[in-house]
């Protein structure tokens, strides 16, 4: 916000005029220097009843002044909640049952593929499941006939030891068929009914949106092999991405609270905290990425979305303020204020140091004290009284 700008030009061009003109006239340009000018004091301007209806006058009142930086970035997805979602095993896409945009459960089916690997998986651990039974009984067979010294004891741990490996590989080929995906339930089926599930079900391993579609019927699927067939991602959380001067990264600490606003949605504001601070400094930019994890419960924000964030990062300062309008810069670069006096009539100009600005209104850091009265409306019409000669 610009401040008034007080010009001193006036009593510049009135005794230039008075140089090159005649007698007469630098007696009148005289004459209108004197009568314009301040009357009760070097820094003081007296008004009349008629001028006192170009000023408004107000108290200096005590305002919260937040200590905050601001910066901007973009919108991304939570990488921490975003999964690229491969076959476990190469094969053919059957079918695909998820769209894009789509809202899946945790453990819905994404698509189906016909994987070799899978079947022959699932026959070794039927083989094994037979095996195991095999053993079983030659086992129990044994037994017998070694309580009647039927045979020698060599054999009979010939049976044991068979059975030990029978167990062994079963196990194995029932782990070989979780890494597909089947539940400890599902295997005992496969090994209960001797049958062969001919489609591998690929599910969604948690909850979110299908944000990237690759799979069609008929493609084929290569685990770790981009393109994913799916990438799903939880969007109830995003994070947001800034890059901010390296002298402010004093400032920020990790869980510090953000507010987060994006053009798509003006006066909204987005809550968030940060979660991580980079470690380097960009060489080129002298900046640091700064990343924030914003709520987004109902799934309003897009990922790239240009945003802005603020970040409070101090107690809020307790000071006087003044709205903008009473403030004149003078051509020396100083701030001043116009006091008002008891009678209501006499001004006087005061030098101020001004802090923050927010809501139209300057923070006073020294030379105003609550509760004085300054002019806020016509305070460069005083500064052109004072040093322009204007009456």
């Amino acid at each position: 916000m610009r401040h008034l700008i007080a010009p001193r030009l006036g009593r510049l061009v009135l005794l230039a005029a008075a140089a090159v003109g005649s007698p007469a006239a630098a007696t009148a340009a005289a004459a209108a220097s004197t009568a314009a000018a301040p009357t009760a004091g070097a820094d003081t301007v007296q008004l009349s009843d008629a001028q006192l209806g170009s000023i408004k006058v107000e108290a200096v009142t005590l305002r919260d002044f937040p200590i905050q930086k601001e910066a901007v970035g973009n919108i991304d997805f939570n990488e921490d909640m975003n999964v690229q979602v491969f076959t476990p095993y190469q094969g053919r896409i059957i079918r695909a049952y998820a769209d894009l945009g789509d809202d899946v459960k945790e453990g819905q089916i994404l698509f189906t593929i016909e994987s070799p690997d899978f079947l022959a998986a699932q026959s070794n651990l039927i083989g094994a499941a037979a095996t195991l039974d095999q053993t079983s009984s030659a086992l129990g067979r044994a037994k017998r006939l070694y309580a009647v010294q039927g045979i020698d004891q060599n054999d009979y741990e010939s049976a044991v030891a068979a059975l030990q490996t029978a167990e062994g590989a079963l196990r194995a080929a029932r782990n070989a068929v979780a890494i597909f995906g089947k539940s400890a339930a599902e295997i005992d089926h496969i090994v209960a009914t001797r049958t062969v599930e001919t489609a591998l079900i690929v599910k969604s391993p948690i909850a979110g949106r299908i944000t990237a579609r690759n799979a069609a019927p008929g493609l084929l699927a290569q685990p770790g092999i981009a393109p994913a067939p799916y990438s799903v991602a939880d969007l109830s959380t995003l994070w947001m991405l800034a890059n901010v001067p390296e002298s402010d990264i004093p400032a920020f600490k990790l869980g510090q609270h953000v507010a987060v606003s994006v053009m798509a949605f003006p006066g909204r504001v987005f809550a968030g905290k940060i979660t991580a601070i980079g470690t380097t400094v960009d060489a080129n930019s002298r900046r640091v990425t700064l990343r924030s994890e914003i709520k987004d419960p109902k799934h309003e924000l897009r990922p790239q979305m240009f945003a802005a964030f603020t970040i409070r990062t101090g107690d809020p300062a307790h000071a006087p303020a003044v709205p903008q309008n009473g403030v004149v810069r003078e051509g020396d670069g100083t701030m001043s204020v116009w006091v008002v006096a008891n009678d209501r009539h006499r001004f006087t100009r005061r030098t101020v140091k001004i802090g923050q600005q927010r809501d139209g209104y300057d923070e006073i850091l020294e030379g105003l004290r609550p509760g004085e009265t300054i002019a806020v409306d016509g305070a460069i019409f005083l500064s052109n009284i004072l040093f322009g000669g204007a009456s």
